[in-house]
């Protein structure tokens, strides 16, 4: 299995040092965990992929909130790769390792553009069994989902191989495909997800996401503001870390229409959203945080100027400020949940699969069978 030497080392470039960011962060042993991979083909035709995926992240990252596995509450680590749209016929991109920087996900998502390629799938799922930082614990649901429109063969990576040593690693793949059933079928997106324990998806990557509006959105969304006031940024890169979390909640709040500001706002007010690797509130909670290590040069201005006493204090207040709110944030939301549910029944049978709806389902029945619970 050859790939060419600049694109090998494109990739081994872009991992080595997105992981190095991430080691800073990693959780503690045995700690309850999924690992998702999303492949997108960013062929010239999948423009609409690319907009479901980056305004429906927070969706998929939600299923897990209620969920718990021996007890615990799992956290989420998404990896993202696109392939196809490149001039090499070979085309395909590491563009995150799987992390819980989910901000930086989504200003990746949101960078991605079409152009025209050929969509070799079974090269980017070999890629990504390979290279990701996959946990070795059978326990863990380490899924890969990859969605395009043209055939599933194509290319010179035997993508039926490549599915048959993903699941051999215990990584299930999940294929969706952007058309027709039959056209996936005939195409191999079927059979190849068959070979990996997984399911078969077919969506209309060209609808519009359907967002039930709920009464208590507004709130949430505002919520969401008073939330980042919470947050503080330490470290060489905390205050460009900032801004970009505000930028991802403009994105969202842009495509209020398919519910995006909400989904994040919640996902926020989660244990999904970590940011210990620029904000002092998170950070402070970790097992190995030495408050004497901190430098003041590291520190906003309003943190400089107190001892440490009150610096302990000044991030207890922000952090008892913070589950304030995302309790607030959580108890709408549950309050949400019951109202969108009331009304789905009232329109059973009506939408088209989406790339959100299609991916929910499917990770809460593949989780299920490996020990984690949900909530109803």
């Amino acid at each position: 299995m050859k790939y060419p030497k600049t694109l090998v080392a494109l990739c081994g470039a872009l991992l080595v040092n997105s992981i190095s960011a991430q080691e800073k962060v990693e959780p503690q042993k045995g700690q309850s965990k999924v690992q998702l991979a999303i492949l997108l083909d960013t062929s010239g035709s999948m423009s609409g992929l690319i907009e479901q995926t980056k305004t429906q992240l927070w969706k998929v990252v939600n299923t897990f909130i209620g969920a718990k596995q021996n007890g615990q509450v799992p956290f989420v680590e998404v990896a993202l790769y696109e392939y196809g749209s490149g001039g090499a016929p070979h085309y395909l991109r590491a563009i995150q390792p799987l992390t819980r920087d989910l901000d930086q996900i989504s200003e990746d998502l949101f960078a991605l553009k079409t152009r025209g390629g050929t969509e070799y799938c079974g090269a980017v799922i070999a890629e990504a069994s390979k290279q990701l930082k996959w946990d070795d614990s059978p326990d863990v649901y380490k899924a890969i989902f990859i969605a395009g429109n043209e055939p599933f063969t194509q290319g010179p990576i035997d993508p039926s191989e490549a599915c048959k040593a993903a699941i051999a690693k215990g990584i299930i793949v999940n294929t969706i495909h952007c058309g027709g059933e039959q056209a996936g079928v005939q195409g191999g997106w079927k059979s190849g997800a068959l070979l990996a324990d997984g399911s078969f998806l077919v969506i209309d990557h060209n609808a519009a996401v359907v967002h039930i509006e709920a009464p208590q959105d507004a709130q949430i969304v505002a919520l969401n503001e008073k939330l980042n006031k919470t947050y503080i940024a330490y470290g060489e890169k905390g205050r460009e870390k900032a801004v970009a979390q505000t930028v991802q909640d403009k994105n969202a709040k842009n495509n209020q229409k398919s519910g995006a500001a909400v989904s994040r706002a919640v996902t926020k007010a989660s244990q999904n959203y970590w940011n210990a690797s620029w904000d002092l509130v998170d950070r402070s909670t970790e097992k190995d945080f030495d408050w004497a290590a901190l430098k003041d040069e590291e520190l906003p201005e309003e943190m400089r100027k107190l001892d440490l006493e009150g610096r302990k204090k000044f991030v207890a207040d922000k952090k008892a400020e913070r589950a304030r709110i995302t309790k607030e944030i959580q108890n709408l939301n549950e309050a949400r949940n019951k109202f969108v549910a009331e009304k789905r029944k009232e329109a059973a049978g009506e939408g088209t699969e989406t790339l959100d709806t299609a991916v929910t389902k499917t990770v809460r029945d593949q989780a299920t069978k490996k020990g984690y619970q949900f909530g109803k």
